[in-house]
């Protein structure tokens, strides 16, 4: 559905559902008003002053997924999803988007955005009208999806490329939303091509610390996670057929000295960053 088509058909219901108002300053920032914080529920949306990088219309409902209607909207073209790759996620199938069609998508209020990242990196930098469902945790209280019409295009996005996002958007499928995508290439290449985008910090780039480990090849094409429990940030990948791993961690304000738990099905360990990049994490690193 259109944004514009969608907001004709809620408006009469928001005032009453208390749904978020914003209000944009007109100098590149965007102030959000809502029930959580920075410190509160992982998914949702944030009582923040986001910056913005470009002077955009200011988001109206911030829980609705879409981005504010644009001055300047692309020309319809046609776009075949039947040509898009796809990645498999516990037997579902999930559609790769190219980033160019899904900030097409986007740009013309077709398709709601969902961050599948941590709530610290959401507040940092995101696709400007997006909302945070993480990888693992939407679906909770607080979190707008779920009163998405199952029907809605829905594009998923974190920064790995596509991990974090496939879990969440294979666990919609499941749910029984029937159009859901993630951005093949992932929020670095969104943040590198200066797409739209809000958050506290935009310059912030964090290092891509790689952290890879062996786990029993029993447990091959399962998933491996790393957390940073202070922040809520994590990251995840596919355990390969030999029980080897690897994953690039991009998490904000976070060095070599910083706490990680790195989980398998079959062990747990948490170790300062440093030695976990230095090292193949094992069962008897803990």
């Amino acid at each position: 559905m259109n944004r514009r088509t969608y907001l004709a058909s809620v408006a009469a219901t928001a005032a009453l559902a208390g749904c978020l108002g914003s209000n944009g300053s007109g100098d590149g920032t965007t102030e959000r008003t809502a029930t959580e914080t920075s410190g509160g529920p992982a998914t949702g949306t944030a009582t923040a002053d986001y910056d913005t990088n470009g002077e955009f219309p200011p988001d109206e409902d911030p829980t609705d997924g879409y981005p504010p209607e644009f001055d300047e909207v692309p020309d319809e073209r046609e776009v075949d999803t039947s040509s898009f790759g796809t990645v498999d996620r516990d037997g579902v199938e999930v559609p790769l988007a190219p980033i160019d069609v899904a900030n097409y998508w986007y740009r013309r209020g077709e398709a709601r955005m969902v961050d599948a990242r941590g709530r610290k990196q959401y507040d940092t930098s995101h696709v400007y009208g997006a909302v945070l469902s993480p990888a693992g945790r939407g679906g909770t209280d607080g979190d707008p999806v779920v009163e998405w019409p199952e029907g809605d295009r829905i594009v998923c996005y974190c920064g790995c490329p596509h991990h974090l996002s496939s879990i969440r958007a294979a666990s919609l499928i499941d749910g029984g939303y029937e159009e859901v995508y993630v951005i093949d290439e992932g929020f670095w290449e969104w943040h590198g091509r200066d797409y739209a985008m809000a958050g506290t910090n935009l310059s912030e780039t964090p290092f891509g610390h790689v952290v890879s480990g062996q786990a029993d090849a029993r447990f091959a094409g399962e998933t491996a996670w790393a957390r940073h429990e202070p922040t809520g940030q994590r990251e995840a990948t596919t355990i390969g057929d030999d029980g080897r791993f690897s994953m690039t961690l991009r998490f904000v304000d976070v060095d070599r000295d910083s706490p990680i738990r790195v989980e398998t099905p079959g062990y747990a360990v948490e170790a300062p960053l440093g030695r976990l990049v230095d090292a193949t994490v094992t069962p008897e690193m803990g």
